[in-house]
């Protein structure tokens, strides 16, 4: 039996760890904490990501190796490689990635437009790239942060010393020059280790105090000129990326839309929460195909069953009874405690067509608790 090694035990390892049972795969995780939700499909390891020879250590007699999110350090995965593993995705990916900086220039040599921005050192230097952006504008940092942390929005140029403050502890910074978009999405695409690519629909996302609440996938018999015009070139765009990195497995491209024009905002070399409606919207799940690429499997294909659309339950989940009286409802518990702003779960619905997604999501909305994000 093939056996795949995972770095990270928390959701996303749990969805791939379900994924690789339907092949035949067996999955071992290493996470630093115990208890984590993807202990429920494989055995897990306790040790810190960073310790390199503890993931020599867990991924021997591993037939690959993979990562469920790209806060793992690039001097493991280089260790691992080292000691003669294979790893998908590769080093490239992860590292540019990591840094907000390299990956909006990295961005920008494939043509892919991306915020004006800047990199900051410190008080001279924001305030200067503020006169040059203007605001408002948003401080990040370049590594780490998610979900609407570790960044700062400024509306005035005499909140730069506050915002330094703020974000005092968060390392190299980088200016984000504000996109006045009109809307959120993400093309979610698979490359095998043959080259093959394949992509999923472009999904729109509803994000509120930074963390993503809704994603949605259309029904094709909808989509008009302009939504087509907007996929085929998040498409052309993602397909430049993927082949840029030689990257194996999912990759996911955040955009903005702003008129007729996508600007990226950042990438993830790995499966997405905007790509969970895929588990019963799509032929083949994006847990499944990242699964596939990465242990040189056929690609599956990725053409939707309905119109989908996922929910987040943050911070608490919903009763299950409620749930199960929705048409086309699919509870996804993430077995976690209970925590302001905290992913525990998700909801995916399928419905045969837009008017019916709307009233499976209005159902829903109506028995969801009280936002505890």
């Amino acid at each position: 039996m093939t056996t795949l090694a995972i770095l990270g035990g928390g959701q996303l390892g749990w969805m791939l760890g379900l994924a690789a049972k339907t092949l035949g795969i067996d999955t071992r995780f290493l996470d630093p904490s115990k208890g984590v939700t993807a202990s429920a499909v494989g055995e897990v390891t306790t040790a810190s990501l960073d310790d390199s020879e503890a993931a020599i250590d867990f991924s021997a007699g591993a037939d690959v190796v993979t990562y469920e999110w790209e806060g793992v350090p690039a001097s493991t995965v280089a260790a691992l490689i080292g000691a003669g593993n294979q790893v998908h995705p590769g080093i490239a990916s992860l590292s540019v990635s990591q840094d907000r900086l390299i990956e909006k220039q990295r961005l920008q040599a494939l043509g892919i437009p991306v915020a004006p921005h800047a990199e900051v050192e410190d008080l001279d230097s924001l305030r200067s790239a503020v006169r040059k952006l203007g605001v408002p504008a948003i401080l990040k940092s370049r590594r780490g942060g998610y979900d609407g942390k570790s960044q700062v929005l400024l509306r005035d140029e005499i909140e730069c010393e506050a915002a330094l403050e703020t974000l005092a502890n968060a390392g190299a910074l980088i200016l984000e020059g504000f996109i006045p978009f009109e809307k959120e999405v993400s093309i979610i695409a698979v490359r095998g280790v043959d080259g093959e690519i394949k992509t999923w629909p472009l999904v729109e996302n509803l994000h509120r105090d930074g963390i993503l609440r809704l994603s949605r996938v259309s029904s094709a018999v909808i989509q008009d000129a302009s939504h087509l015009q907007l996929e085929a070139l998040a498409i052309k765009y993602v397909t430049s990326l993927l082949e840029d990195l030689q990257h194996v497995g999912v990759l996911t491209l955040e955009l903005f839309v702003h008129g007729d024009q996508l600007i990226a905002n950042e990438f993830a070399p790995r499966v997405h929460n905007s790509g969970h409606w895929s588990i019963e919207g799509s032929k083949t799940s994006q847990f499944e195909n990242h699964v596939r690429a990465v242990t040189g499997l056929p690609l599956g294909e990725t053409d939707l069953t309905g119109a989908s659309a996922m929910v987040n339950c943050i911070g608490v989940m919903p009763d299950p009874r409620a749930i199960a009286k929705i048409t086309g409802a699919y509870l996804h518990d993430y077995a976690k405690s209970p925590r302001r702003g905290r992913k525990v779960g998700h909801i995916t619905l399928v419905a045969p067509n837009d008017a019916a997604l709307d009233a499976s999501l209005s159902a829903l909305f109506d028995v969801l608790p009280g936002d505890n994000g």
